[in-house]
């Protein structure tokens, strides 16, 4: 299973962005961000959100986990 919030984490890193970056950028503290680091799963909303400020579809990760599953 992906784990959604480590996958943002390493995203936000490969940008070379802050922590206080991404939580200015989303309205929210940095305790919050490091929260999300932490989550296996993460409200849609939130994920959207993400997913814009940081120009990458997180949902098509998680859509391609779908997919590979449904195989085996």
């Amino acid at each position: 299973m992906v784990n959604i919030g480590q996958k943002i984490k390493e995203e936000l890193q490969r940008q070379e962005r802050t922590v206080s970056w991404l939580a200015r950028k989303l309205n929210c503290t940095r305790a919050a961000v490091y929260r999300i680091f932490d989550k296996n799963s993460i409200d849609t909303a939130l994920l959207t959100s993400i997913s814009q400020v940081l120009h990458h579809n997180f949902f098509e990760e998680l859509s391609d986990e779908v997919k590979n599953g449904m195989t085996e």
